[in-house]
Parts: structure tokens; sequence; C-alpha cells
């Protein structure tokens, strides 16, 4: 008879926090032949007879398997400053394992789970820019899935189940996309070194590589292919994490379509350009390119 494995957490309200912690302990225990039990519980009795405890208990222990944060003086700081919580806690101890890499779990941690030790620390991590619009996070969702004050409270158990699920299908797919990064940046830096204008980098098959090519000297524009037989020319950004192009697309292309687009470009086969001049889409590669050189020139 398998064992059955005990993962406590607080009862009553949860956040993306615990519910990530909980998810990433099932990825971890399914490549055991063990049964999983969730326990919700502040009960000290329960919480010092379960094999793994998250985000309750006042404990870090990572060799207990004890991964709570709210102790005095917290259980540690990343190298930027944010602190650990719950989530971080119990994938620093097993992100390796469960990702199958370093370079994945590092990947994984900078991507998702930082951002959520910071929100459960209150710690603010972006500037807000408009008055009256807030980014939609993993944590706003997490916090919905709760039962509002017009449902039952019988119902927190269930939906905190619902968010580990749902936490669970993000980190998954999370690390599917970490190695594949990881496997697409060799190729990147090939074509990169192997491409004498650099500031152009064409791809005969699709990669993620905006990310690389952004942490590389001279790439503007990238074409590569896409679903449909399309092809796609893309402008660099400087930085991920902005809407700001090394150079941007031509204005007077910006919202273009098909014969409008074709007439002012002089290229037969392109098809669209974005308003915001990141964008451009051709029917050949040849036509991509074409507008590449165009936008290079401009």
């Amino acid at each position: 008879m398998n064992k059955t494995v005990v993962i406590v957490t607080h009862d009553d309200r949860f956040h993306a926090d615990d519910a990530f912690a909980v998810a990433t302990l099932f990825c971890l225990l399914d490549k055991s032949p063990v049964q999983t039990t969730v326990v919700r519980t502040r009960d000290e009795a329960l919480i010092s007879k379960a094999d793994f405890v998250v985000d309750v208990g006042a404990v870090h222990d990572p060799e207990k398997n004890r991964f709570d944060h709210h102790q005095i003086g917290g259980a540690g700081k990343r190298d930027n400053g944010i602190p650990y919580a719950s989530f971080g806690l119990v994938w620093q101890k097993f992100g390796k394992d469960i990702a199958e890499s370093s370079d994945a779990a590092m990947i994984v941690d900078r991507t998702l789970v930082t951002s959520i030790d910071a929100s459960d620390s209150g710690v603010d991590i972006y500037t807000k820019i408009f008055p009256d619009t807030l980014p939609y996070t993993i944590s706003d969702h997490i916090h919905n899935l709760r039962p509002t004050w017009q449902e039952s409270a019988k119902l927190v158990d269930e939906r905190f189940l619902e968010a580990v699920a749902f936490a669970r299908k993000v980190l998954e797919r999370e690390i599917v996309h970490a190695k594949a990064s990881i496997a697409a940046e060799s190729i990147v830096r090939k074509v990169y070194e192997n491409t004498t204008d650099k500031r152009i980098i064409i791809f005969e098959t699709f990669y993620d590589h905006e990310g690389t090519l952004a942490s590389l000297p001279g790439p503007l524009f990238s074409v590569f292919p896409r679903t449909g037989g399309t092809w796609v020319l893309k402008a660099i950004r400087e930085d991920m994490s902005l809407f700001k192009n090394r150079k941007d697309l031509p204005k007077e292309w910006a919202g273009l379509r098909d014969s409008k687009l074709a007439e002012i470009t002089g290229v037969p086969d392109a098809i669209f350009c974005h308003n915001a001049r990141f964008m451009a889409v051709a029917k050949s590669k040849v036509g991509a390119i074409a507008l590449a050189n165009l936008a290079l020139n401009s």
C-alpha cells in the first residue's frame, strides 16, 4: 500500500503563494509512488505531524520540509532584495528536480515565482502609470477563486484545490517554456553569429528568439515564418518587459493592410503592419526581408 504524504498549509482565505507552493509539491510527489493529501489547518499538533508544511507554522527549515516565511526576520531574500515567500522557499529546494535543470529552475523563478513571492510579501515590483488601471495578475486570479461574502465559506477548501490545480497548470507550462527557451538559445546565437549584417536576423524556422537577441548587440529586426505560411518582420526590444523597440517600423506603415501597405512600401505581398509599429507581415520570406530593409533605412 502506498504511503500517504500529508501537506499542511493554513486554513481560511488562500493566496497565490500557498496555492503555488502546494502545486509545486504535487509536481514533486507525482514522481514518487505515494498518495498525497492536503490539510488546511493552524492546529500545531497537526502541523507537527505533517510531511510538508507551507505558509504556516512560523518555521523555515528546508531539511525538515518546513517552508514558512511569517516568522520574525522572514526566511531570507533574493539578491535583488525580494523576500522569499513559501512558494519561493519550496521552489528553492525542489525547483531543480521538478524543472530537471538548474537553468530552467532559475528561469521559472525569474518569470513566475519571484513576482508571486513579492506580492505575498507586500513588495511593489511595478510602477502604476494610469491611475485607474492595474495589471491583472496570477495573484488576482487566485484571489478571485476564493468565495465571496455572498457565497458559503464552506466552499473555501474546495476552491483552494481548484486554485492548486490552476497553479499547477501554470507552473508546468512555465517549465515547458523555460526548457524550450534554453533549447532555442544556442540555435539563435548560432544564427546570429553566422549572420553578416546583424541588424536583421533571419530564421528559417521559428524559435523563441526575442529575449536572446535583446541581450546581443546589433539586432534591430528579426524575420521568421509563422503558421499559415506567412512571414513576420518583428522589431527587437531592448527590454522584454517594456514596449520600446530598438527601432520602430516606419510610422507611415502603421495600421495599413494589403493593397494600401503594398502600395506605400512597394512590396507586393505585404499584408499588415501593426499600429504600434513592432510587427509587419508579408506572404513570403522575400517580402518580409524587403520590408525589413525598408524599415532599416527609414
